[in-house]
């Protein structure tokens, strides 16, 4: 079996370099929009620590879903 080795930028056809930016400019959006909502929203409407949704929401994609998901309360809740 052929080890396979990664592509520098210049080797990489131009639908791969255009999604590659795309998905990294949705990454950064996510952790920007899931950082900010913790930021405003009170203490009391997240589900667990501020600073350890602050932590999970640096982790790729599955950090800011997960907050936007799970770490939220929704109105109404019975707490």
């Amino acid at each position: 079996m052929a080890k396979k080795t990664k592509k520098t930028w210049k080797e990489m056809s131009p639908a791969a370099r255009a999604s590659f930016v795309v998905i990294g400019i949705v990454q950064v959006s996510l952790m920007i929009a899931a950082q900010r909502d913790i930021s405003r929203r009170p203490a009391e409407q997240i589900n667990g620590p501020k600073a350890a949704w602050r932590m999970a929401s640096m982790i790729n994609f599955i950090g800011p879903m997960g907050y936007f998901v799970l770490g939220r309360k929704r109105p109404g809740a019975v707490t």
